[in-house]
């Protein structure tokens, strides 16, 4: 499965350390940059390649980061296919009010089938962030008729 990758300024130095703890979990990953830290720079013009990639990628998912992640989420989830969950922080596995044990990131692969996850990076630490993005990475898709259903559902008519 091959990784792309983006921020802007706000979740730069985090980027470039998922992007090495990402690989050490063995995926190729493709940096869409930024590829310095501009304070000035704007997140879609990193976030547009990776919404991109994926779309065009079957099998491929996108990690985004930026301050909260909220803005990222949106610029990519303008795309045809994108389904971008935001995190920034929380638990990975709570209980929700009927019980069951899953948590965002987990509930998003699994029943909606998200392909990118936008961190919040000034939210996160470290290592909450790599917590994250490893249980993005390997929690697969249900595949339950009702939620490929629901994900069909998405898609907007012109």
């Amino acid at each position: 499965m091959k990784i792309y990758i983006g921020s802007d300024h706000a979740g730069y130095e985090l980027k470039q350390k998922l992007k090495v703890f990402i690989q050490e979990l063995g995926y190729e990953v493709d940096d869409k940059g930024a590829f310095a830290l501009n304070n000035d720079d704007d997140f879609t013009d990193f976030i547009k390649p990776v919404a991109k990639a994926v779309a065009s990628n079957e099998g491929s998912v996108g990690v985004i980061l930026g301050g909260s992640g909220e803005g990222e989420a949106i610029c990519a989830n303008r795309f045809k296919g994108i389904r971008a969950v935001v995190y920034y922080g929380g638990k990975e596995f709570q209980k929700d009010i009927l019980g069951n044990k899953m948590g965002i990131v987990e509930g998003a692969r699994l029943h909606n089938n998200a392909n990118i996850i936008s961190l919040g990076a000034r939210f996160l630490t470290l290592k909450k962030a790599e917590q994250a993005v490893k249980l993005f990475l390997q929690t697969p898709f249900s595949n339950d008729e009702r939620h490929i259903r629901r994900i069909n559902k998405l898609e907007l008519e012109a």
